[in-house]
């Protein structure tokens, strides 16, 4: 059998054992450590914008905290982005809050300000007014930020970026992850850098990622015997996985420039193709890492299905993925409200996730390119 081609596979850089060493030979294998703190400031200089980076266990942990900060509790909404993975709304499940779930944008594919403030103004008619938006970048494609951040602003309501997917993206030149009033990066195995498992919180205060810390490591009062007088979390990241962080993010740029050239591969392989769709920038204020590269089939223009090209390429020993199913239509948030029409559910059943990750060599995307010529459009 052919060797798999994975959809998003780890790429290390080569630095990264040096600095996993180095927390070895001090012994620094606990949840701190200089690896830790190096990391937190690697983000923080890639961001700019005067942001502040806490390392933390996943990319979930750092939204939970996020919406803790931001006081959301039994009782409250938070409007959602409803095209998304269920990590972006599951912490407001932790916090007994109701997640109100948002369409999205037909060529953007994240929120839809037109629904945002649809949503916003019934929520406030009917005496519930949204604690905190959280919109997406979805698979590194920046969001509406212009118009979703005047409509939070005009009512005074604190936005959260989900930027797991979009290290490296920026919108009219400023990097994702720098536009709320808290960001949450990922480093998860798939994402366009890991530390195997791992994620952050970028906030807008130094006192807020001091709280994030705070919070993270159990909430521990400054006290010489163990005294705790809130609710804490064994979220913060390891001395050992911030060292592949390390590592990593000095080849961030080249992973981007590697995903954007896939991206550039699947535009020419589809040119000729009118029945396929790549998603792509609308103009030059969207700058993709295009973590993802993802297409959609035009029913109009052909009768074939997406699962009938996955299993072409299963064929091959090649991993796809549909495109997330929204959470609006999930079985676990069926009960909560819903603003939109069906926007995120036609791209759910029209588009499929291509192989796109920055070790991708010439034989596979020659691989690929068989599967595509030989799939009867």
């Amino acid at each position: 059998m052919e060797a798999k081609i994975w959809l998003s596979s780890p790429h290390m850089g080569g630095g990264e054992m040096g600095y996993i060493q180095e927390a070895f030979e001090h012994n620094w294998v606990a949840p701190l450590g200089k690896n830790v703190d190096e990391f937190e400031i690697a983000i923080q200089d890639y961001l700019q914008e005067n942001k502040f980076a806490a390392a933390l266990s996943s990319g979930t942990a750092a939204l939970h905290l996020a919406l803790i900060q931001l006081g959301i509790g039994y009782g409250d909404e938070v409007i959602c982005q409803s095209f998304t993975f269920s990590a972006t709304a599951n912490p407001i499940k932790y916090l007994g809050a109701t997640p109100v779930f948002v369409d999205s944008d037909k060529t953007n594919w994240n929120m839809s300000p037109e629904f945002l403030e649809i949503a916003i103004q019934d929520r406030v008619k009917n005496h519930k007014k949204p604690k905190a938006v959280i919109v997406v970048h979805l698979y590194g494609m920046p969001a509406m930020m212009d118009e979703i951040l005047e409509i939070c602003n005009r009512y005074e309501i604190p936005l959260v970026e989900d930027s797991a997917e979009s290290l490296g993206s920026k919108y009219k030149g400023r990097r994702c992850g720098t536009f709320g009033e808290f960001a949450l990066l990922s480093f998860n195995g798939n994402k366009i850098i890991t530390t195997s498992g791992g994620g952050a919180l970028v906030t807008n205060t130094k006192a807020q990622k001091e709280k994030t810390i705070f919070l993270s490591t159990q909430a521990r009062d400054q006290a010489p015997h163990y005294q705790h007088s809130e609710v804490g979390y064994n979220y913060r990241l390891s001395n050992i996985c911030a060292g592949i962080g390390r590592g990593q993010m000095e080849v961030l740029e080249e992973r981007v420039s590697q995903r954007r050239a896939n991206h550039d591969f699947y535009k020419e392989l589809f040119s000729d193709i009118d029945a396929v769709e790549v998603f792509s920038e609308v103009n030059s204020d969207f700058y993709s890492n295009h973590w993802l590269t993802s297409i959609t089939l035009h029913k109009d223009l052909t009768s074939r299905t997406t699962e009938e090209l996955m299993s072409a390429f299963l064929d091959r020993n090649i991993e796809t993925r549909p495109l997330w199913k929204p959470m609006h239509l999930q079985p676990v948030f069926k009960d909560c409200p819903y603003y939109g029409e069906n926007v995120a559910e036609e791209l759910f059943n029209q588009g499929l996730c291509l192989p796109s990750g920055s070790n991708l060599t010439n034989d596979d995307k020659k691989r690929i390119k068989d599967v595509i010529v030989n799939f009867q459009f």
